[in-house]
C-alpha cells in the first residue's frame, strides 16, 4: 500500500538501519498472561480471525482454566459469505478480500458458532494456510454473476461448494470432547458472549465518547468503535492488562521502526543516528494520530493480540504481543510493541466491557455496541 511519509526517504532510511540493529536487549516483564499456543496464517489475510481467536481463547482461559484450540477458518468462511451476499448486493461496488476485522469474528461467534480446530482445521489442501487461489476463484464466481441479467437464487449453492473445495466442508455435526455438538451449540457452550466486548479508537474527525463506523477498508461491515482520546486508548491496555484482561490490536506494522525479525516495534525519531545505543523515540501526540491517520502514513495492515507489559533497561513501557506469523517469528512469534508505537500505529482495540477505566466511563451514559450488518 502507498504511504506517504512524514520522515524523508533518508530518514526512513536510517530508521530502517535501526530497527534492524537496535532493540532492547534485556526485557523485565511486569505482566504476562496466559495464551494459548502461537500458530501461523499462513499465505493469507486472514490475522483478523488468528488474533481475535487466540483474544477469546485467553478469555476462555481466564475464566475457565481450560486451553481451547478453536477454529480460525470456521469464522474466515463464514465472512467469505457474508462478503459475497454484500458484493451482490453492491454490484461489485463492494469490498470483497480475505481481510476483516475483530467485530467480524463476534459476529459469527453470535450468529454461527464455533468449532474446535481439530474439526475443522481448513487445511484441505496442505499443512499450511494459502487463500490466494481461493480468494481468486470466488471473486471471479461473484464477478461472472454479476455479468447476467439476473443472478440465479442459487447462486450460494456453488459458492459454498468452492469453499469446500478449498478448506472442507463444515461438518453439520460432530462429536468432541464426549459431546455431540454443531457449531452454535459448541459456541454457547464455550461461556465467551460476542456482546460483552467494545471496539476502541482514537481520533479528532470524530466527537470523543460518541462510536462511529471507523473508515478503513477492512471495515466492510462498518462496525462501530467508540472514540476516546489517545491517552485513555493506552490508559484502557494497560488498565485490562493490569487486571488480568488481554487486548485485541489492530494497527500499522509497515512503519521502518517494526523490526520483524528482532521482535521489536519502536518509533525513531529522523536524528538517530543508525549506531546509537541511546536512540530515542518519537513522542507522539493527539495531533499527530490524526495526521498519520489522513495522510495514509498509518494505515490498516494487521492485528495482533496484546497480552502482557514489559520495561526494557532504558524503563521504556512495551506491550508484549502475540502474532500469527509462527512460533519462528520475533521473539517466539511474539512482538514487543514500545508504548509510543503503541499510540501512534493504533487503529483500534478491542477489551472486554467491564475493563473499561473510569476515565472513559464517566464520559458515557450507556456504552452499546451494536455494528450494523448486513442480513441474508
Amino acid at each position: 500500500m502507498h504511504k506517504i511519509l512524514l520522515f524523508t526517504f533518508i530518514q526512513s532510511l536510517i530508521s530502517l538501519t535501526m530497527a534492524q540493529t537496535i532493540s532492547p536487549s534485556k526485557y523485565t516483564i511486569l505482566k504476562n498472561i496466559e495464551a494459548t499456543t502461537v500458530k501461523s496464517q499462513g499465505n493469507t489475510g486472514t490475522c483478523w480471525s488468528f488474533s481475535t481467536t487466540s483474544f477469546i481463547e485467553s478469555e476462555i482461559l481466564r475464566k475457565t482454566g481450560k486451553k481451547k484450540d478453536l477454529s480460525e477458518m470456521f469464522v474466515v468462511r463464514k465472512i467469505y459469505m457474508e462478503k459475497a451476499w454484500l458484493y451482490l448486493r453492491y454490484h461489485g461496488h463492494a469490498s470483497f478480500s480475505q481481510g476483516a476485522l475483530s467485530h467480524d469474528f463476534f459476529y459469527v461467534l453470535k450468529k454461527y458458532g464455533m468449532m474446535p480446530e481439530e474439526i475443522y482445521s481448513g487445511k484441505l489442501n496442505g499443512a499450511t494456510h494459502n487463500h490466494v487461489e481461493l480468494e481468486k476463484t470466488l471473486k471471479n464466481y461473484l464477478d461472472s454473476l454479476i455479468s447476467k441479467a439476473v443472478i440465479p437464487s442459487n447462486w450460494d449453492t456453488r459458492f459454498d461448494q468452492i469453499l469446500d473445495s478449498f478448506l472442507g466442508a463444515c461438518p453439520p455435526v460432530f462429536q468432541f470432547e464426549n459431546a455431540i455438538y454443531n457449531a452454535s451449540t459448541y459456541g454457547a457452550a464455550l461461556g465467551v458472549y460476542a456482546d460483552d466486548y467494545l471496539g476502541l479508537t482514537s481520533y479528532t474527525h470524530h466527537p470523543f465518547y460518541t462510536l462511529f463506523d471507523l473508515e478503513i477498508p477492512d471495515n466492510y461491515s462498518h462496525g462501530t468503535y467508540l472514540n476516546v482520546p489517545m491517552d485513555q486508548l493506552i490508559e484502557a491496555i494497560v488498565f485490562s492488562l493490569n487486571n488480568g484482561y488481554t487486548v485485541e490490536w489492530d494497527g500499522d506494522v509497515s512503519e521502518p521502526g517494526f523490526a520483524r525479525k528482532n521482535g521489536a516495534a519502536m518509533l525513531f525519531t529522523s536524528t538517530n543516528n543508525p549506531n546509537d545505543t541511546n536512540a530515542i523515540e518519537l513522542v507522539p501526540t493527539q495531533e499527530l494520530r490524526q495526521s498519520t491517520f489522513d495522510s495514509h502514513e498509518t494505515t490498516d495492515d494487521h492485528l495482533m493480540h496484546i497480552t502482557g507489559i514489559a520495561t526494557d533497561q532504558k524503563g521504556i513501557r512495551y506491550f508484549i504481543t502475540k502474532n500469527s506469523w509462527g512460533d519462528k517469528a520475533g521473539i517466539n512469534g511474539y512482538v514487543y510493541m514500545s508504548e509510543n508505537y503503541v499510540k501512534l500505529k493504533t487503529l483500534s482495540i478491542f477489551i472486554h466491557k467491564n475493563q473499561i477505566p473510569q476515565s472513559i466511563k464517566s464520559h458515557m451514559e450507556v456504552l452499546i455496541y451494536t455494528p450494523p450488518r448486513p442480513s441474508k
